[in-house]
């Protein structure tokens, strides 16, 4: 069984694309890093997760919408007709609806959230930009499908043996490295503080320090690889991998299993190790 961690685009291109660290549990502590495989178009990786036969796998986009924006909406309450109606939606219908949502609501509480985000401190699935997270959900979650995923907590799956289990890098890094800004799109700002802090964080994967118990292992050149990425995709996709073996290693846990929580609701799904 293959395990990965995908740092994901919902628009790739040869420049950005989708990155997935694929790696293997090396024992019950330590996961090995066999490599990184990119991903220029979404039907490139999307026809790779229909061929590889089985993985286990954390993706860094989100698996549902907030229960009171599908509420208000009056969207489908089920998870599987819900995800279908929010597919059949284009870019641009889906942008003017959740704008139109925020414009309604006051100053500070513009956005609906999941449960998971406070614990998780990540952003609203609904939100469009910085990071456009919306849009790798619409972009995403049907390539999950089409695979036959099992969603733990929200859908069974046709495929038993691939397992997509929703991450989050941020909420790994925060624990190694704090607050510290370790990546950027933009060249300019692809600082030596940045570089440092991709280095300090490389380091504490590779002690299984925090709260996770894991440690990664990595060659030399892999090492090099993952600290001169700028962008910081590369070891994103990292982090996803620690979280999705930190998940895999709980997979016979009470509930959904993987270490999800018993309650998880069945419209918004959960964050790995929030």
């Amino acid at each position: 069984m293959l395990l990965f961690g995908c740092d994901f685009s919902s628009a790739p291109t040869r420049r950005k694309p989708i990155v997935v660290a694929t790696g293997e549990m090396a024992d019950a502590g330590r996961v090995r890093l066999t490599g990184l495989k990119r991903f220029n178009t979404l039907d490139e990786w999307g026809e790779w997760l229909c061929t590889t036969p089985e993985w286990v796998a954390g993706f860094d986009f989100p698996f549902g919408l907030p229960r009171e924006l599908v509420e208000h909406l009056g969207w489908p309450s089920a998870w599987e007709p819900l995800m279908a109606h929010y597919a059949g939606l284009s870019r641009a219908e889906i942008r003017t609806t959740f704008a139109a949502f925020c414009a309604a609501r006051p100053v500070g509480g513009k956005f609906a959230h999941r449960a998971a985000d406070l614990p998780a401190g990540s952003s609203p699935s609904m939100k469009w930009v910085n990071p456009p997270v919306a849009y790798m959900l619409h972009a995403g979650v049907p390539r999950l499908l089409a695979a036959g995923a099992r969603i733990p907590g929200l859908h069974e799956g046709a495929q038993a043996g691939r397992v997509a289990l929703e991450a989050y890098p941020g909420l790994l890094a925060r624990d190694l490295v704090g607050r510290r800004s370790y990546k950027s799109d933009d060249l300019a700002k692809q600082t030596p503080e940045r570089l440092l802090a991709r280095t300090d964080l490389l380091a504490a994967l590779e002690a299984g320090s925090g709260r996770l118990g894991l440690a990664l292992d990595t060659t030399a050149a892999q090492r090099a690889e993952l600290c001169a990425d700028g962008r910081g995709d590369d070891i994103d996709a990292v982090l996803c991998l620690l979280q999705a073996a930190w998940g895999l290693l709980r997979a016979d846990s009470p509930g959904p299993g993987f270490g999800l929580p018993k309650a998880v609701d069945p419209l918004e799904g959960w964050i790995v190790t929030a």
